[in-house]
């Protein structure tokens, strides 16, 4: 059965001031959509409220991941069920190496005595890291530890390679890439593309939706999704801004106090 997520009148809130306000959306296996909008609209705060960050606080809605509550789970619980959050900002993790902490969160998903053997998956890894062009000495690198900012983000999608969630979240993926590591990181999550996997991209720019073609894309203001599309929406975006689209629904003040 190919992967089914559906977010219904999902509000959230941080120190009492609520940030959405109402969001309804339907990915579908080999679906990719993207949301784009203003900063402050509320974009980042969807993706960590779906992750279950600790400072957001649900008020209401549902998001049910092929028929389970996500927002009943802990984290640890969310990311075994399949979902999966590339961050706009990784952490960097002392201590841990990289191919330690994917080892063990794939056994993490896994039931006991169905651990992935070492040799599976040095080669997985291997394997994956040369689609991404990344340097094989990362594996055996602290987790994010002295990484530029390209190179977290290749991480990310190394991560998400690795573990195939059933839907990936992706934070501004392409911000602080340059066009060739744009092209690399576009061309794995493309790999990825399958009915059993959906993604949810959030960007500011049409440059990333050159190489990876969204199926739908949504403009997210005020805490809420106010207008849907197709690719072309995203590119009218970025030759007229977002200005046309406040005019034709009447919204004066867009921000709502984090991206």
């Amino acid at each position: 059965m190919a992967t089914h997520f559906k977010i219904e009148g999902l509000r959230a809130a941080i120190e009492d001031k609520e940030i959405l306000k109402g969001i309804d959306l339907e990915i579908k296996g080999g679906e990719i959509h993207a949301i784009m909008g203003p900063n402050g609209t509320g974009k980042s705060t969807l993706a960590s409220a779906l992750m279950g960050h600790p400072k957001y606080e649900v008020t209401a809605g549902t998001a049910l991941l092929d028929g389970e509550n996500l927002l009943e789970m802990e984290v640890d619980e969310r990311a075994r069920a399949g979902l999966f959050l590339a961050m706009q900002y990784p952490s960097e993790i002392p201590g841990v190496t990289n191919s330690d902490f994917l080892r063990s969160a794939i056994n993490a998903r896994r039931e006991e005595g169905n651990e992935i053997s070492l040799i599976k998956f040095i080669r997985q890894m291997e394997s994956k890291m040369k689609e991404l062009e990344m340097n094989t000495e990362f594996a055996h690198r602290y987790l994010n530890e002295g990484f530029s900012g390209g190179e977290k983000k290749r991480n990310e999608i190394l991560q998400m390679m690795m573990l195939e969630p059933k839907i990936a979240i992706l934070d501004e993926i392409d911000s602080g890439l340059d066009i060739d590591a744009l092209k690399i990181v576009a061309a794995g999550v493309n790999s990825m593309r399958s009915e059993d996997r959906g993604f949810l991209i959030i960007t500011h720019y049409q440059r990333l939706l050159n190489y990876i073609t969204p199926d739908y894309v949504h403009v997210m203001m005020q805490g809420r999704i106010v207008k849907s599309g197709g690719p072309e929406l995203a590119q009218r975006l970025e030759d007229e801004g977002y200005d046309w689209v406040k005019e034709e629904l009447g919204i004066v003040d867009e921000t709502v106090g984090q991206a």
